[in-house]
């Protein structure tokens, strides 16, 4: 029995011994292609590392998806339609008021809204709600602008002070007016609110385009105050009836006050004849 287990001892030590130079002998051969190549265990593990860190750097990288809504519909130049979460919204432009479609540059202003944001993915900023259920907001345009701002800029549009009060839109109407761009060409540009109050009332500015005027009056200056609620024009720009006028003071001929505007003389303040 001794002699046995002293021969299965030496006989299982002889096959450790096998095993352990065969896996030698394969460590040796992984090697030598590895120095062949002149890549090595260390190497395979870097590229292995730098590759997992090139995928994680790119995936920030790749394009996402662009944020917004898809403006689908123009309606006019201060109206528009956008898809929002499946659903059509109409927005109403904050703080802008273009011509009518039937009035000058109304077409205009509708090609150069629908130029800037037909199609395209926009961001909109709400303001509030009209009394017609429209969205008021303003759209930021793909590249940062703003298309309200822009619209008035480029004189396409007033920037409607009855319901806004801000600066950046009234600036913008400022340097489109001193440069004369599109609707400041004219010389007697009617505003988009007194045009509506025109059409409200039978088309009385076209009942009075050919309104008798006073004798002097297509030389003589007055002044009108720019809302919807003044309908006579003064001779005096110190008239304390125009001093309560929150709107813009618009510097005219009695002419045009009378024709373009629809209005008539004021009595309050005794007229400079």
């Amino acid at each position: 029995m001794a002699l046995l287990t002293l021969f299965s001892c030496k006989s299982d030590r002889k096959d450790a011994q096998e095993q352990f130079r065969e896996r030698q002998q394969a460590i040796l051969e992984r090697n030598g292609q590895e120095e062949e190549s002149g890549i090595t265990a260390a190497d395979t593990v870097a590229v292995v590392e730098e590759t997992d860190k090139e995928r994680s750097e790119e995936a920030p990288r790749k394009p996402a998806t662009t944020a917004g809504d898809k403006v689908v519909g123009v309606k006019d130049g201060d109206t528009i339609v956008l898809l929002r979460n499946g659903e059509e919204v109409t927005v109403r432009l904050y703080g802008v008021d273009t011509p009518e479609k039937n009035q000058a540059y109304g077409q205009r202003a509708k090609q150069y809204t629908s130029d800037l944001v037909f199609g395209k993915n926009v961001r909109l900023l709400i303001n509030n709600k009209d009394r017609y259920g429209r969205t008021v907001g303003t759209i930021i345009l793909p590249d940062g602008r703003s298309l309200n701002e822009e619209l008035i800029r480029n004189g396409y549009a007033w920037h409607y002070k009855a319901y806004s009060k801000d600066l950046n839109l009234a600036n913008a109407e400022v340097d489109a007016r001193r440069f004369k761009r599109g609707l400041w060409q004219d010389p007697n540009p009617i505003a988009p609110w007194d045009f509506r109050k025109n059409q409200r009332t039978g088309n009385a500015s076209a009942n009075t385009a050919n309104a008798p005027v006073p004798a002097g009056a297509t030389k003589r200056t007055v002044y009108i105050c720019n809302s919807t609620s003044s309908s006579v024009y003064h001779y005096d720009s110190t008239c304390h009836v125009l001093k309560r006028c929150k709107d813009e003071v618009i510097k005219t001929t009695e002419a045009a006050a009378i024709r373009e505007h629809g209005r008539r003389a004021d009595k309050t303040c005794t007229p400079k004849v």
